[in-house]
């Protein structure tokens, strides 16, 4: 694992510390908490009558295929952030059946930690990096109730508290840091998001959904063509399997289709630019990220920004900058 990245945000130049963090290129990965994925764990709810049936009738045979492919980390979520990730794909469950408040991150199966547990662990890496920012995208949901949101959402003020970053605050570093945020926490569920001002909405995610590279560079460009949105948005460059794919490489796994394919997109990320601008990129997020410099390529993206002088002095304001590629 890679430790020279643990603190880039504090080591980006000052002519970026006001601009916006959704103009900058921020590394993230997806389904982050697939490294802890329980080996015994029941499928999850949200998955097909199908894949149910087959687990149940042949475990021995299909729960090593649904583990092959449902992982897509390998480092912890300390070992990541250590690494520069600052974008969180957080998928969020509550087991079926289960009496307790307890809740779990999930990708067909679920993990073996609880959500609560690796808030805390993020906080602690924060403690220890006080000017690195980190994007929490809680999603999926699967299983909660009114009741559980309201837990999950009390438990998210309780541990990050004034780290927490409101979504009326233009979030760029020197703000942050003068203020003592370092936490911004997206949420997919809009009635909890109006209720805490804490609490920002749901991160648009371009998901190809592409078993090769070119297809899925081919989907990233036709978005490209179309327009970023406005604020914060994440580019997927993460390969999705399907049932024809796995049944053609009966020995394979997500992890060997991802690194066949890092070197083609190593590429397409050192051709992208972060602005605000129709085309430009902000967060880019992969699986095994700790493979083939990712990370390292994403955040030098950002040396691509020429913000113009008077934007470079303290206390410049953020809606007159304009943006060139050097």
């Amino acid at each position: 694992m890679c430790h020279e990245n643990a603190q880039w945000m504090s080591q980006l130049p000052e002519k970026l510390w006001d601009i916006p963090l959704y103009n900058l290129a921020l590394p993230g990965s997806h389904d982050t908490m697939t490294y802890c994925l329980d080996k015994s764990s029941s499928v999850s709810g949200n998955e097909s009558k199908l894949v149910k049936l087959l687990n149940k009738c042949m475990p021995c045979i299909v729960h090593p295929i649904i583990m092959k492919w449902s992982t897509t980390q390998v480092l912890t979520v300390t070992e990541q952030l250590e690494a520069g990730v600052r974008y969180l794909d957080f998928r969020i469950a509550h087991k079926a059946d289960d009496p307790s408040l307890n809740l779990y991150f999930v990708h067909m199966v679920y993990t073996t930690v609880t959500v609560q547990d690796v808030l805390w662990e993020v906080l602690r890496w924060l403690e220890t990096h006080p000017q690195e920012v980190v994007i929490l995208a809680c999603r999926n949901f699967d299983g909660l109730t009114r009741r559980l949101h309201c837990h999950l959402t009390a438990c998210i003020k309780e541990i990050f508290q004034c780290k927490l970053c409101p979504r009326n605050v233009v979030p760029t570093l020197r703000t942050m840091w003068q203020r003592g945020h370092q936490v911004i926490v997206s949420y997919e569920e809009g009635v909890e998001v109006e209720k805490h001002c804490e609490l920002w909405p749901l991160i648009p995610y371009w998901w190809g959904n592409k078993t090769t590279t070119r297809a899925l560079i081919h989907y990233l460009e036709r978005m490209k063509r179309m327009g970023r949105p406005e604020k914060f948005f994440v580019v997927g460059i993460n390969l999705t399997e399907n049932l024809r794919y796995i049944l053609l490489h009966p020995f394979g796994s997500l992890k060997k289709m991802t690194l066949r394919g890092l070197p083609c997109l190593k590429i397409w990320i050192k051709q992208q630019y972060p602005g605000p601008k129709k085309e430009c990129i902000n967060i880019i997020a992969g699986d095994f990220i700790g493979n083939n410099d990712f990370v390292k390529d994403v955040i030098e993206l950002n040396t691509k920004i020429n913000p113009p002088l008077h934007c470079q002095s303290k206390g410049a304001g953020t809606n007159s900058i304009s943006f060139s590629a050097s």
